[in-house]
């Protein structure tokens, strides 16, 4: 009679951990139509505007865009390695990457808001005088670039957020090597995170 309890307890188990990876795996989804929706907005204004969608990206600073685009693809690492870790029922060492995970993404926050107030110092921002008085294609490629990395940057906001609350269930034996797929669908959300930028670097910093 035990016996049968535990294997009902045991799929009970398995059957909410496929839920909540189908779950995250949607909601995944809707964060690719949200972004993907913006990609085409810009696609469209880019070939209507191409001559100034290049000249306004010779203004950004692609040495910060290159450095921060190592710094997610550094940080998915790092959260893909934490995931293995756990498995490995290694918890200190999982705890360590999850922290050098958060340390790289408050890198790229910082790296962002300093790109941003140099822009803003020179009066390039939405409804600046500055950037009024330039072209019609270069208003719409900064308006672009300021909703797409900004609503990115909230992403990564929530994403660190999303660890840190991570790493104190670890801590505190919630996720352990028998219960890890809340740090799963946490690394799946930071991967897309870091995909997303892995388009919006290019489209912004490397028009040719």
């Amino acid at each position: 009679m035990n016996n049968s309890h535990e294997v009902t307890l045991e799929n009970h188990v398995h059957r909410d951990d496929v839920g909540a990876r189908m779950g995250m795996w949607l909601f995944l989804f809707t964060e690719v139509l949200l972004f993907g929706g913006m990609f085409l907005v810009y696609a469209v204004y880019r070939f209507q505007n191409q001559e100034q969608f290049k000249l306004a990206a010779l203004e950004l600073n692609t040495g910060i865009g290159t450095l921060n685009t190592i710094i997610l693809l550094t940080s998915s690492l790092t959260v893909a390695l934490s995931i293995a870790a756990i498995q490995n029922k290694n918890k200190f060492l999982s705890i360590v990457f999850l922290n050098s995970t958060l340390l790289l993404a408050l890198m790229f926050m910082v790296n962002k808001y300093f790109e941003w107030s140099t822009k803003f110092a020179h009066g390039i921002y939405p409804g600046s005088k500055e950037l009024l008085e330039k072209p019609n294609g270069q208003i719409l490629f900064y308006g672009l670039y300021y909703v797409m990395t900004g609503l990115h940057g909230l992403h990564v906001l929530i994403g660190m957020i999303i660890l840190y609350i991570i790493k104190r269930q670890i801590k505190k034996d919630i996720i352990t090597p028998d219960k890890y797929v809340k740090l799963e669908n946490s690394g799946l959300y930071w991967h897309l995170v870091d995909l997303i930028w892995i388009f919006l670097f290019p489209l912004f910093y490397l028009i040719q």
